[in-house]
């Protein structure tokens, strides 16, 4: 006894075909996006610490009446995962910047000297700075905080970003 072969179940080639053009064009949609939240996520990290320095500065200036590096004012990264390079000055007693300190080694490297975004501080104000390759572009992701919060809305580009 011969089966005819109409009366068989099963996907033609040409179903098969159908349906996996239809999941790479959803993974070319979906896989972008995903990276998209990803590196804001990243981000996110940045701009977290950031504001934790932004809370330590003020505090320590209330008491202080100078601003100084993170390592004297009582600020440390949480974790060991860290994404970015951190960058405080240190002043000394009279508030005069005596050198910028870098407080993390992060798990992405890159040069912690390319950041045209300088840490500053002295007894009227701060300006902290991090900054990552994130995706190994030739673009580094650039942040910073000063004594009146600005800096964390958007990334910066250089110095000239800070200043006007």
């Amino acid at each position: 006894m011969v089966t005819p072969m109409q009366s068989q179940k099963g996907f033609t080639l040409i179903e098969l075909m159908i349906v996996v053009a239809i999941i790479g064009i959803l993974a070319a949609i979906a896989i972008p996006n995903f990276l998209r939240y990803q590196a804001k996520s990243r981000q996110t990290e940045a701009r977290t610490n950031l504001a934790g320095i932004f809370v330590a500065e003020t505090a320590f200036f209330g008491e202080q009446s100078r601003y100084s590096s993170a390592a004297e004012v009582g600020f440390a990264l949480a974790g060991t995962s860290n994404r970015y390079w951190y960058r405080t000055a240190a002043t000394n007693t009279a508030g005069t910047q005596t050198g910028v300190t870098f407080i993390s080694s992060p798990i992405i490297t890159t040069d912690p000297t390319d950041n045209p975004v300088p840490a500053q501080s002295s007894s009227t104000g701060f300006t902290g700075t991090a900054h990552s390759n994130l995706d190994n572009d030739p673009t580094i992701d650039r942040w910073m905080v000063n004594d009146t919060k600005n800096g964390l809305s958007a990334p910066v580009a250089t110095f000239d970003d800070v200043v006007n």
